[in-house]
């Protein structure tokens, strides 16, 4: 789970999973035991964990977790098709679901994603060296830093939280190779390689991959001008598809940075017309679909949401608006689906505007997200006021942040008489869309 996720978030996802046991650092096991109830037990983990002869002494339950003798523990009949995580995402539209991904989903994704990307670069893997900067409770950080790369005898250094000058001393003491990164981590290394007036701190990267969210085409240019010889490749994958879907490829005849590449060894994709579900050919633009070993065993508790995701033929439809060229590769231009991405993560709406609408001045309220050039999207939020009310834009924005993570924070609040709705009662999110202002 996201540790920035506020003490609510943990007990809704606590409950729909019925975890039965967590882990969290020692300072925080008194606050979640008195969130979570007796229902799930509570372990405290010391940051220091690399001293095990003194963990095996200390007396605690985590001391005698991994002191304890491995072959007394049950050994159950573990199947492909058994679920191995449950990863919350936003899915396609509404409330964060629990994504059951399967043994089998993860077993795809070592091969088809991580190795895969690896045999297409052919570098000794051994020597590479990867900085872990993505957050590892993501599926890209998952799926690459606690299972694939470890899987090639890959270094990884882990960073327990990102800090600009903590990334570029961590690449050029441990000589980092690698790095995988969202579109603010790339703006971050541009400027410091700008403000520096060189880029003699990242000397040691190869290759720069970016995933989770669309880097702009200026952002591209910007670290090509800056890493002339670096290789900057693009990523696609959903969390429904344990992130298998796409990888970069840059060969001296195609040098596609803006793309996200070709479709993952297996994965089958096509691009089809919203409204008909009809199949177009390469250039035109509509919905991706995925059929992927990847794809999820579907929502936790959820069958409705499931065969919206999930069609009879195993076709995942992504909600993203795309196109293919004539050469297979894959051009993410925007979404149908009303889920905000701010710097990578996952954002409904719908879990903001329940929140803003629990405010005992707010009548009604609808949130969108707005482009930015650094976070990629910021949640905005519209609202009716009650009559008489004379709540600030301020005052709202402090409620929201005390009730949510905080890259969930609304950043921006827009005052009006109502809120454009359907006859079925359902937000028109495309005409607040129209109501922005070209710079927030």
């Amino acid at each position: 789970m996201n540790p920035l996720s506020s003490l609510s978030e943990i007990k809704k996802q606590v409950l729909d999973s019925s975890a039965s046991l967590a882990f969290t650092l020692v300072g925080k096991v008194d606050e979640l035991v008195g969130s979570l109830g007796g229902g799930c037990r509570v372990i405290g983990v010391p940051e220091d964990m690399f001293d095990f002869d003194s963990l095996r002494s200390d007396g605690s339950v985590f001391g005698e977790l991994v002191s304890s003798d491995p072959s007394l523990a049950p050994r159950p009949r573990i199947a492909q098709n058994d679920t191995a995580a449950i990863l919350y995402s936003s899915g396609t539209t509404g409330r964060a679901k629990g994504v059951m991904l399967t043994h089998g989903n993860f077993i795809a994704m070592m091969v088809l994603f991580v190795r895969f990307e690896a045999s297409m670069y052919d570098y000794p893997s051994t020597e590479n060296v990867y900085l872990a900067v993505v957050p590892m409770f993501h599926v890209y950080g998952l799926s690459l830093f606690v299972m694939g790369l470890l899987s090639l005898g890959c270094t990884i250094v882990t960073m327990k939280k990102f800090g600009a000058n903590e990334m570029a001393t961590a690449v050029e003491r441990y000589g980092v190779t690698h790095l995988h990164a969202v579109p603010p981590l790339v703006a971050e290394l541009v400027r410091r390689a700008k403000r520096d007036g060189s880029c003699n701190s990242f000397r040691s990267l190869k290759q720069v991959s970016c995933g989770a969210a669309p880097l702009s085409e200026n952002s591209i240019n910007e670290f090509k001008e800056t890493f002339p010889r670096v290789d900057f490749i693009q990523g696609y994958g959903m969390t429904e598809t344990t992130a298998v879907g796409t990888r970069g490829y840059n060969t001296i005849e195609a040098r596609k940075y803006s793309s996200v590449g070709l479709l993952s060894p297996n994965a089958e994709g096509k691009v089809v017309n919203w409204v008909t579900g009809a199949h177009l050919p390469p250039g035109s633009v509509g919905e991706l679909w995925l059929h992927t070993p990847g794809n999820m065993k579907g929502y936790l508790n959820n069958i409705e949401a499931t065969m919206a995701t999930i069609d009879k033929d195993g076709w995942l439809h992504t909600g993203d608006i795309v196109y293919f060229d004539n050469e297979g590769y894959l051009y993410v231009i925007d979404r149908l689906k009303e889920i905000i991405k701010y710097k990578g993560f996952q954002v409904a709406p719908a879990d903001l505007e329940a929140v803003l609408m629990s405010h005992p001045e707010v009548l009604d309220a609808a949130v969108i997200g707005a482009r930015d050039e650094e976070a990629g999207e910021i949640p905005v939020a519209f609202v009716v006021p009650k009559e008489g009310s004379s709540i600030s834009q301020a005052a709202l924005l402090d409620f929201v942040a005390k009730q949510v993570a905080p890259y969930k924070k609304v950043r921006k609040v827009h005052f009006r008489a109502s809120i454009p709705r359907s006859a079925a009662g359902k937000i028109l999110r495309r005409e607040l869309r129209n109501l922005l202002p070209s710079r927030l």
